[in-house]
C-alpha cells in the first residue's frame, strides 16, 4: 500500500509516517521540504502517482480564522484534486473535535476543510482530535494580560501527538469511513485547571484567571465544546508522561 502523508514536517505528520511504517505501509511525507507546495499545488501531481491513501495532517500558518480558512480551501482543494486525478482510493483528513459545533475561529475553518472532503468524489474519513498537550502548552505561555492567562472553564480531554497520530494511520490502512471518528486523551479537565498545571510544571509565576468569555484558537467556548461523544476512541497518554517526557 503506498500512502502520501501532506504535513509529514509536523508534530502529527512525522509521527503519522513512521506509524505507517510499522504497519509495513509505503508512506512517502509530501511537505515543502519535499518539493511539494499545497497552495500552488506545485510538485503534487509527481508525489502522488500510484497513491492508494492521502493522509492530510497539515496546519495553516496562522491560527487566525480568516488566514487559516484561506490555507485549508486551497491547500485541501489542490490536494482532493490531485488524489481524485491519481485515483486514490481513500482520503483521511485530520480536524478537531468542536469544528461541527463552534461558529467561528479556528474551528470554523477546519469545518469548511471538513466540507471540502466530504464533497469530494474521493472516499473519505475524518479524525477529529481533543486539544493536544502542546496545544495547551502554548495557551499556558501566552501573555496577553496583565493579571495572568484568561482561560475559559471548558471541559477537555488533552491527547497526545503519538495517540492521534496512531489513530490516523490505523484510519489510513482501513476502508473509508465516510464520516467522522474522534480521539481524545484518557483524563477529564476543566481548560483552566489544566493550564494552571502546566505553567506550574514550566514554574511559571503568572497564574490563570478563570475567564468564560476568553477566545481559545478564537473561539468562544462552551462547557462541553471541546468534549467528544461517548464512542470516541480513548488514547493512552497522559499529562504526567507528557510533562515527563518535556
Amino acid at each position: 500500500m503506498r500512502v502520501v502523508v501532506a504535513g509529514a514536517t509536523g508534530l502529527i505528520g512525522s509521527r503519522t509516517v513512521a506509524r505507517l511504517r510499522d504497519h509495513g505501509v509505503e508512506a512517502v511525507p509530501v511537505s515543502r521540504g519535499e518539493g511539494v507546495d499545497l497552495t500552488t499545488g506545485e510538485g503534487l501531481t509527481d508525489a502522488l502517482r500510484g497513491v492508494e491513501v492521502v493522509v492530510d495532517v497539515t496546519d495553516a500558518p496562522s491560527r487566525g480564522e480568516r488566514a487559516s480558512a484561506e490555507f485549508f480551501d486551497t491547500a485541501t482543494a489542490n490536494l482532493l484534486r490531485a488524489a481524485a486525478a491519481a485515483g486514490a482510493e481513500h482520503f483521511v483528513a485530520l480536524s478537531v473535535v468542536g469544528a461541527d459545533r463552534v461558529q467561528g475561529g479556528y474551528f470554523r475553518a477546519k469545518a469548511l476543510q471538513e466540507q471540502r472532503v466530504r464533497r469530494s468524489p474521493v472516499p473519505h474519513s475524518v479524525v477529529r482530535a481533543t486539544p493536544f498537550f502542546e496545544s495547551v502548552d502554548a495557551l499556558s505561555r501566552s501573555a496577553k494580560h496583565a493579571d495572568g492567562v484568561h482561560v475559559a472553564p471548558s471541559l477537555v480531554r488533552p491527547v497526545s501527538t503519538d495517540d492521534v497520530a496512531a489513530v490516523v494511520a490505523h484510519t489510513a490502512v482501513g476502508v473509508p469511513l465516510f464520516g467522522v471518528l474522534e480521539v481524545a486523551g484518557p483524563e477529564q479537565y476543566r481548560l483552566d485547571e489544566l493550564t494552571a498545571k502546566v505553567q506550574a510544571a514550566h514554574g511559571d509565576p503568572r497564574g490563570v484567571v478563570t475567564d468564560p468569555h476568553a477566545p481559545f484558537f478564537g473561539a468562544v467556548l462552551g462547557e462541553r465544546t471541546l468534549l467528544p461523544g461517548t464512542d470516541a476512541h480513548l488514547g493512552h497518554g497522559t499529562l504526567d508522561q507528557w510533562l515527563a517526557r518535556r
